[in-house]
């Protein structure tokens, strides 16, 4: 792994992401998502047109008319993954005009509107996982939800979003660690949720970086005097100061709340989502500049632990957790526990990974004030 900081390793790693895999238009995933989010950032910082290219390019193989259909997406599915690449449709319209993007746009928009609920408001993560909010969907739904409705000026769906995020904090986070779990799951039906208060057993690295990730963007959009803005800004901060007491080397673990813990691991998409997360709140002033300060101390410990380079000078992001998620069919069921979280697959090359190195590169050749 890199020992130091290499400049310009956001350049380096999204080029070799484009060579290794391409336009990525195989499906309608979040992961392209991250992806896409990372050459946008790249595109703002380098001017270099092939990353707004690599952008549309793809998008245009799913979004190919005015209808606002969008090739292989299913609405009934009731998916937030699925949310996760309005960010790039409505960054599209914007930068273009081109009314398609914004239709299709319009459909994500209405699925939210008719997504299911638990009693008290909350998202469904899925229509196949009923009664149950996980931290992963506030990344995918919520900055795409607060930004089209800024666009188009619906003040009750900005409060709808920022109650997503609160309810999904409320219901995750556990007052004996300080930490939030992977999910909640409020019928207390699933196996993987404990019977008083229907949370998941741990904190899951990745998800805790999708959550902070996602108010982090919320954050950025919002004008700080917009009455959601301080609840929200609370809510990172605490999560940022407890996430970064628990660094073991710069990084976080896999399973968070179990450090110590035989088989237990450093993994890096949520190392990278962290720091991503901190480098951005402190940049927009969200949080104390020092805490800047420490996340570019993170950025530099994910070169450290993750980053790898290849003799013809190719890099790439290790030691990613493939996949993880809680319940699903019978046969092979997740059942959130410590041995689950570390017996999935890990591996480089991973386009969620990658992505969010690439986002979080972006973050750390930016100037925060202060530091």
């Amino acid at each position: 792994m890199l020992n130091n900081f290499m400049p310009r390793s956001a350049l380096l790693m999204a080029n070799c992401l484009m060579r290794r895999y391409g336009l990525l238009t195989s499906r309608w995933s979040y992961d392209y998502g991250v992806v896409w989010r990372g050459m946008e950032a790249l595109y703002a910082l380098t001017g270099d047109q092939k990353y707004f290219d690599y952008i549309k390019d793809a998008m245009d193989t799913f979004v190919t008319d005015d209808t606002g259909s969008i090739r292989d997406y299913n609405f009934d599915s009731f998916n937030l993954d699925y949310i996760c690449n309005g960010r790039q449709l409505l960054y599209l319209y914007k930068t273009t005009g081109e009314e398609k993007y914004r239709k299709a746009a319009d459909v994500l928009r209405e699925q939210l509107r008719r997504q299911p609920r638990t009693s008290d408001g909350g998202f469904w993560h899925k229509q196949c996982y009923p009664w149950q909010m996980w931290l992963d969907g506030l990344h995918m739904a919520a900055p795409f939800y607060v930004d089209y409705c800024l666009m188009t000026g619906d003040e009750e769906g900005i409060r709808d979003a920022a109650n997503q995020l609160r309810l999904a904090y409320e219901h995750t986070y556990d007052p004996y660690t300080g930490m939030n779990h992977h999910g909640w799951d409020e019928s207390r039906s699933q196996l993987w949720a404990d019977p008083q208060t229907g949370r998941s057993a741990h904190a899951w690295g990745r998800a805790v970086g999708w959550y902070m990730l996602g108010l982090a963007d919320v954050l950025e959009l919002l004008p700080s005097k917009h009455d959601c803005y301080e609840p929200i800004r609370t809510i990172f901060e605490k999560l940022a100061v407890r996430m970064l007491e628990t660094r073991v080397d710069g990084a976080w673990l896999q399973v968070m709340d179990c450090p110590g813990r035989e088989g237990n691991y450093l993994e890096s998409s949520a190392s990278c989502l962290i720091t991503c997360a901190i480098l951005k709140a402190a940049r927009i002033g969200v949080v104390p500049a020092e805490m800047g300060i420490a996340a570019r101390e993170s950025f530099r410990a994910l070169q450290r632990h993750f980053v790898g380079q290849m003799r013809d000078g190719t890099l790439f992001l290790a030691k990613t957790c493939f996949g993880a998620g809680l319940g699903g069919r019978p046969e092979s069921y997740r059942d959130g526990s410590y041995a689950y979280y570390i017996s999935e697959t890990v591996g480089s090359y991973d386009l969620k990974g990658t992505g969010a190195y690439i986002q979080t590169a972006c973050e750390y050749e930016r100037v925060i004030p202060g530091v």
